[in-house]
């Protein structure tokens, strides 16, 4: 492909709207040609020279369009980009993949037999703080890591008439893609998965609280966390290892630069405000340890580039089916009360 290609963003809700469709339009290698939208003037008021479609099938119908992004509720994912695939169309999935492993199988099996580029939005890959972590766990500082406990946790007490918090949903399918995303990339497939989910908020008809543990070999342990009633939302990371500690506050900060409309590569873009901390395991002192400014322009930049032949899709899909295994395995050890072996290679 020797010109910019065409993009078609399905859905202008926060995902459409807050992160695909800036991140699209900001890279030099790709057109926001196209957005799906029920709402026009919406559209417009925002992206006023892109051209507004009524339907999925409108957009999978122009031969102008190279790339299809789904920013749609997580229900349609699958069959969505099953029919995008079978127009020919490229295909970027916003997390998760689809509500089950089978359903994203079936997927990137369509894609391998089309020859078609396949990705799924795992954004936080390019996270300031996991971006640091990355270095630090790669330079070796903290020896043998030992402990990891990552975290994404809400206040939003009152449930909200939404398809993420209806029943087939919950924080299990919406954080903890990114959760085991990030730990999958640093660590590798885990041993088993054991995995408690619950509804803590009064009315509630998903779980609203997750808690799961990933057992490596070495006596590794990953804990993962995601909760909508916690109020003062602290440690994101907490890393120990044989050498010390790697402690790290608060959320990426891209997000909401996002949101407030920050032009994407502007000067302070994806900075981390509050830096991590080094604990020397000898003797006990406390250090910064800065990081790189996070990057989610690296995803489109990467899926750009791969359309073009120059460059690995940023996200396979065999890694994102990989991260749906482990959520299904999670819902199986909710459902068993019990750890879910994983086998030694991918299903």
């Amino acid at each position: 492909m020797n010109r910019p290609a065409n993009v078609a963003v399905i859905g202008f809700g926060n995902a459409g709207r807050t992160f695909h469709a800036p991140l699209v339009a900001a890279e030099p290698g790709l057109t926001l040609h196209t957005i799906v939208s029920r709402r026009p003037g919406e559209v417009a008021a925002v992206w006023p020279g892109v051209r507004v479609a009524p339907s999925l099938e409108a957009a999978l119908d122009d031969p102008a369009i190279d790339l299809v992004v789904l920013a749609t509720p997580d229900p349609l994912h699958a069959t969505q980009a099953r029919a995008a695939l079978n127009a020919g169309k490229a295909v970027v999935v916003d997390k998760p993949f689809a509500l089950t492993h089978a359903d994203a199988a079936r997927v990137v099996e369509l894609a391998r037999s089309r020859g078609l580029l396949l990705s799924v939005f795992h954004n936080r890959r390019w996270d300031a703080d996991f971006l640091a972590l990355k270095d630090v766990v790669a330079g070796g500082r903290l020896g043998r890591v030992v402990t990891v406990e990552t975290r994404y946790d809400r206040h939003r007490p009152a449930v909200r008439d939404r398809w993420r918090e209806g029943p087939g949903g919950g924080v299990w399918l919406d954080l903890g893609p990114h959760l085991i995303d990030q730990m999958l990339v640093l660590f590798g497939r885990p041993l088993g998965v054991t995995c408690d989910l619950s509804i803590q908020r009064e009315g509630g008809l998903s779980p609203d609280r997750a808690h799961a543990t990933l057992r490596y070999a070495d006596g590794l342990r990953v804990e993962l966390n995601a909760a909508m009633l916690i109020a003062a939302p602290d440690v994101r990371f907490a890393v120990h290892g044989t050498q010390g500690s790697w402690l790290k506050s608060g959320l990426d900060v891209q997000e909401v630069q996002l949101k407030a409309g920050m032009a994407v590569g502007a000067p302070g873009w994806g900075v981390d405000l509050a830096p991590a901390v080094f604990v020397d395991g000898e003797t006990g002192a406390r250090s910064p340890a800065p990081g790189p400014a996070g990057d989610y322009p690296a995803f489109y930049a990467g899926i750009a580039a791969a359309l073009r032949g120059e460059g690995p899709n940023p996200v396979p899909p065999e890694q994102a089916l990989e991260v749906m295994e482990i959520i299904d395995a999670g819902l199986e050890s909710d459902r068993r009360r019990a750890e879910v072996q994983m086998s030694a290679t991918p299903s």
